[in-house]
């Protein structure tokens, strides 16, 4: 069931920009739809790894002991980590799931994303009233939901999933940069950055490489040919 943000303005329900990222759970809460569940992923734009994504539900009482609580990308890996145990332990539920690299390569890496948001609903043991999703509508879940353009900097439960979406993947990718230690899994976890294309220039893709990728050569491809 989706619903669009005009849906909440007809009923007098418009967040407050003043209430930070509280803002969407506070006019969920007075329209009875406490409590939310974000869901967000990690790893969408990696050429390397898995697509990890998570469904974190907070009520306004978890949200109130989690200062911490921002865009997995504006914190440190260790606010990361300190913010990934405040998480698991507060709040009401949640649930991560991994898209492998030969589940993106065959299906494409749009349909593993809300698919993979759909696992992560379908994994939460309790049913909240209202989801917000970072980006995408994501059509068949049970309770009604909200795509929110960047919601992991506007929701607090958006951007609860995103941190234990991006510690989870973090925590896997430095698993595989010990079994596949010539590319820097661990120091780039998996991104396009000048060290991990050289690694693939010298030493061609490994078997966590996503090959439908443009910037993946084919095995045994030279660079320039």
């Amino acid at each position: 069931m989706a619903y669009a943000a005009s849906d909440m303005v007809q009923h007098g329900y418009t967040p407050r920009p003043s209430a930070g990222l509280a803002a969407y759970e506070n006019v969920l809460a007075r329209a009875g739809l406490a409590p939310v569940a974000g869901i967000d992923e990690a790893g969408r734009g990696a050429c390397a790894g898995p697509l990890v994504v998570a469904a974190v539900v907070l009520d306004q009482a978890a949200i109130r002991r989690m200062p911490q609580l921002a865009d997995s990308k504006l914190l440190t890996p260790a606010a990361r980590e300190d913010a990934y145990a405040q998480i698991v332990r507060r709040a009401v539920d949640w649930h991560v799931v991994t898209i492998p690299v030969s589940e993106i390569d065959g299906l494409g890496l749009h349909v593993c994303n809300v698919e993979g948001m759909r696992r992560a609903f379908a994994g939460l043991r309790s049913v909240p009233g209202y989801v917000l999703t970072d980006g995408f509508p994501v059509r068949g879940l049970s309770s009604p939901a909200l795509a929110v353009w960047k919601g992991d900097r506007v929701a607090a439960s958006v951007a609860a999933a995103s941190i234990v979406a991006k510690v989870t993947r973090d925590r896997m990718m430095s698993e595989l940069d010990r079994c596949y230690p010539d590319y820097g899994f661990g120091r780039h976890k998996g991104y396009v950055t000048g060290e991990h294309v050289r690694a693939l220039a010298e030493f061609g893709p490994c078997p966590e490489h996503r090959r439908s990728f443009r910037c993946v050569p084919e095995p045994g491809r030279v660079e320039g040919e």
